[in-house]
Formats: C-alpha cells, structure tokens, sequence
C-alpha cells in the first residue's frame, strides 16, 4: 500500500460539474453541459460529473484509481449515494462511468458499457464535445425517475451567505450615492442661479435633474437607456459550481478505451 500511495497523484477535485482539465471541449459547450447538470441536481438531488484529464496518474488500475477518487470526493447525497462521474484520461484513451450505490439500479453496468461505446466513433474522430454530451445525455436518461429535487444543488443552498454579504455591499454603495445626491442639492438650492425673461431667479432643481447632476459631479454615470451590462469572463455568464454530498460507490459502472 506505501508502494501504491508513492506510486500515485490524487485527481485534481472538480469544482464544477462539466470539468475539462485539458481544455478538448469548446468553452460554450462545457459551460452549456455544466449548467444542464447542475440544473438536473436542483431537479432529481442526482449529481452526474464529468472529469477530462490529461492522463493517469497511477501505477495502478483504472478502476481502482476512479474509485479512490470518487470516494475522495464524495460525489451525490450522503443519504441516497447517488452520484456518478464520468472520467475520461486522453492520452491514456481511456474513459470509466463510476457509479454509486444509489443510481445502480438504473445506470447500470450494461448500461454504463452501451454509453461508453457509444462515445468510442466520437473520440475516434476527435470530436470529444459529441460524445461527452450523448454520455451526459445518456446518464441524466437513465438516471432522471430515480429521486426528486429540492430545486436547489449542495452548492446553492450554501450560497445565500455569501450571496447577502454581496447585498449588504450594494446597500451601503446605494445609501452612499443617496447621501451624497442629497448634499448636492442642497448645495444648487444655496448657490445655483437661473437666468430667464424675468430676469435671476434661484434655481430650485427637480429631483431627476439633481441625481443627474450630481451623480456626473461625482464621478459616477447612470443611464436610463437600457445600457449594457457586463460581468467578469465570458460575457458576464456564470457557471454552476459543484459541492459533494458525502455520497460512496461500490465500484458498480463500466470502462473503455477508443
């Protein structure tokens, strides 16, 4: 066992549910399949991954080694060990669905063998992005009457802490502006003059006038126009991450290689 551990280097652990390590797959196709899984959890509580690696890091078998990982990582419901991974090393050309103890029933070995041959004429012509999404296709097929949902992933439902300091930022931004608009006018009120038929009079700002002035005086910008909106990377899309539940395999699925 000392010999095996030396002998290996543990996975990189995903972090989303579509994991490409070796960038094979167009980043709108990853981004697409990784929100459809996610999206699937929220529905049935299943969590199906997909890991692309470069190649094994290990002297030992290819079951053996997804097995490790899939422990490791806890993928599924620690309740209901419904998880699955699809883990594919390309320059080994091998590729393994590893199933847990909850989804065996249903992605069963056969059919965890009839998927993996199904992507093999896909790998084969090096389209990698058509066979990954016939397997995740596949997987969420058989898998779907399996549970229910709570709408929710592991990783929404540990997000709304970070999701209110994020609002608490945006209030105090807002009170900020509020704060600093209304200075503004009183400042026009004391000082601003309009000159007209009637000769000086003092200019008494509307609202909407004073939040345009005195934002732009400011430094900051409003439109009211339907201005863009953008975001950090890809245009602003964020994608779904992934949080493991605890769930374990028996070492139940099916291996291939193309």
């Amino acid at each position: 066992m000392v010999a095996l551990q030396a002998a290996e280097s543990p996975l990189v652990k995903p972090s989303r549910y579509f994991n490409d390590f070796t960038k094979v797959v167009p980043p709108a196709t990853a981004d697409r399949l990784n929100e459809r899984l996610a999206q699937f959890e929220r529905e049935t509580s299943n969590q199906l991954l997909v890991a692309i690696y470069s190649r094994m890091l290990t002297d030992s078998s290819l079951e053996e080694y997804c097995t490790r990982a899939f422990e490791s990582w806890g993928v599924g419901q620690k309740d209901k060990d419904n998880g699955a991974v699809l883990f594919v090393f390309l320059q080994d050309r091998k590729m393994r669905i590893q199933t847990g103890y909850g989804l065996e029933s249903s992605l069963t070995d056969a059919e965890c063998f009839r998927i993996i041959e199904g992507m093999k004429p896909f790998f084969r012509a090096g389209d990698y992005a058509g066979g990954l999404t016939l397997a995740v296709d596949a997987m969420i097929q058989a898998t779907k009457s399996e549970y229910q949902g709570t709408g929710k992933t592991l990783a929404d439902q540990k997000a709304p802490a970070r999701d209110q300091t994020g609002l608490s930022f945006v209030i105090l931004v807002l009170l900020f502006v509020c704060f600093k608009v209304y200075l503004d006018h009183r400042r026009n009120r004391e000082r601003g003059y309009l000159y007209g038929p009637g000769g000086r009079r003092i200019y008494s700002p509307t609202w909407m006038d004073t939040l345009s002035w005195g934002t732009h005086g400011s430094g900051w910008s409003f439109s009211g126009s339907g201005g863009s909106r953008s975001g950090g990377g890809g245009g602003g899309f964020s994608s779904s991450s992934w949080s493991g539940g605890g769930g374990s395999t028996g070492g139940g699925g099916a291996s291939g290689s193309w």
